[in-house]
């Protein structure tokens, strides 16, 4: 689940949901995201999947071999393993897109996080100084932590009747042993 957070306005809603599956070519990265302006985005793994200061606390690009930032099409030696390139949001700003990266791994990403970005990445092609390091696509729109999806029924949420609450959600409080 990706949302919406880097210090901008109240109400920011980006919200999306981003799926990734390991096949023999690579992995596919697949998903919708609503509240973009038209146009296209920066696509990002980023190295950390810490979102306490939203999406400014996630680290750089994901980049296990050190290389200069580049297109998803280049070899890793010419581009960082975060870097996915663009998604192109139409005039309702959802974007929906379906890419197939040959050197992602889901097992290396889960933990990390996936930023969307203000600005197209220009795939470290442009003479700007930050073409190298991020694709020069500008502030991080949104942000969301990569985790591992449940299989059918590994998962069940138990929901507390009284509130609708995940138990998740209700870990920070007391309990009330006289309402059970």
């Amino acid at each position: 689940m990706l949302g919406g957070n880097s210090g901008y306005s109240v109400g920011n809603l980006i919200r999306g949901v981003i799926r990734f599956a390991e096949i023999p070519e690579g992995c596919i990265i697949d998903g919708t995201i609503d509240g973009l302006t038209p146009g296209e985005h920066g696509m990002h793994v980023h190295e950390c999947g810490d979102i306490s200061n939203g999406c400014e606390s996630v680290g750089e690009h994901f980049n296990p071999n050190n290389s200069p930032h580049g297109s998803p099409k280049d070899d890793l030696s010419k581009r960082h393993v975060g870097d996915l390139g663009n998604i192109l949001a139409d005039a309702t700003g959802r974007a929906t897109f379906r890419m197939t990266d040959k050197f992602l791994k889901v097992p290396d990403i889960i933990g990390r996080s996936l930023i969307i970005t203000k600005d197209p990445d220009d795939l470290g092609r442009s003479d700007s100084p930050e073409s190298k390091i991020n694709g020069n696509s500008g502030a991080r729109l949104a942000c969301g932590i990569i985790a591992r999806s449940s299989g059918l029924f590994q998962n069940m949420k138990k929901i507390c009747a009284c509130d609708g609450l995940t138990i998740w959600d209700e870990r920070d409080r007391a309990l009330n042993y006289a309402n059970l």
